[in-house]
């Protein structure tokens, strides 16, 4: 079995504890039009810079010899390895042989998700995962339509699943300029991150690092001069969720 990387990462310290070797799937059922990785969005492989080298079939075993060279690190920091891409549930019969290996081996499962699946691809991929990290990018199902091209019920459904099964899940919100950067859509996501019983989450300010990608890949950036975001800009949107008693952090 083989499946579709763009990109090992390692000594990562922001997609869960402690450091972490992050692998980028191929292939994303969204497309948002802000996406810092453009390049992950098709199954197939895309020439981007040296990244196209990542791209060809890697086996289980091709991974697991890359992301063990750090096996000391994990132990000794609490950390682990991160599925991230793309969205690595589009790939599920080899995400899950990954998740397989690693947790023979012992090591710390996070997945960085965009919780668009099939319940039943979901629960299989999940059974291996420790902690997820779970994108909520609209409470809004028209506007998750319009800025994703999916609906957001499956999401916010699996979300749900997971937090009342007992796992670990992380709400992460990336704000949006003129997307989902309001008041009003702070109160709206307040609702409904308590319809799926998420009592925190953690918010990502808008950036422009994956901004020349697209020129690369030839395709047109969305948000080309938008300005970025960063916490300070963000304090009263923040507010209204510790307001609502959900812990909201950058």
């Amino acid at each position: 079995m083989s499946g579709r990387i763009f990109n090992i990462q390692k000594f990562a310290i922001n997609d869960g504890a402690g450091i972490r070797t992050v692998v980028f799937f191929k292939g994303c059922p969204l497309r948002c039009g802000w996406c810092a990785n453009p390049e992950s969005q098709d199954l197939d492989c895309e020439d981007i810079s040296d990244e196209k080298k990542y791209s060809r079939p890697w086996t289980v075993e091709d991974i697991m010899r890359v992301v063990m060279q750090d096996e000391p690190f994990y132990e000794e920091s609490g950390g682990g390895v991160t599925l991230s891409g793309g969205e690595a549930m589009m790939q599920p019969e080899f995400a899950l042989e990954l998740l397989k290996a690693l947790k023979a081996r012992g090591i710390h499962t996070a997945i960085e998700t965009t919780g668009f699946a099939s319940p039943a691809v979901f629960d299989r991929i999940i059974e291996h995962i420790d902690l997820l990290l779970f994108d909520i990018k609209h409470w809004d199902e028209a506007a998750h339509e319009r800025g994703t091209r999916v609906s957001n019920a499956p999401i916010l459904r699996n979300m749900k699943h997971a937090i009342e099964i007992g796992k670990e899940v992380l709400p992460r919100l990336p704000v949006i300029p003129h997307y989902n950067d309001s008041l009003d859509d702070a109160r709206g996501f307040v609702r409904r991150l308590k319809e799926v019983g998420a009592s925190r989450v953690q918010l990502l300010p808008f950036h422009q690092f994956g901004e020349k990608k697209y020129s690369t890949l030839h395709r047109t950036y969305e948000y080309a001069g938008v300005k970025a975001l960063h916490s300070e800009d963000l304090r009263d949107f923040q507010k209204v969720f510790i307001d609502e008693g959900i812990d909201a952090f950058f």
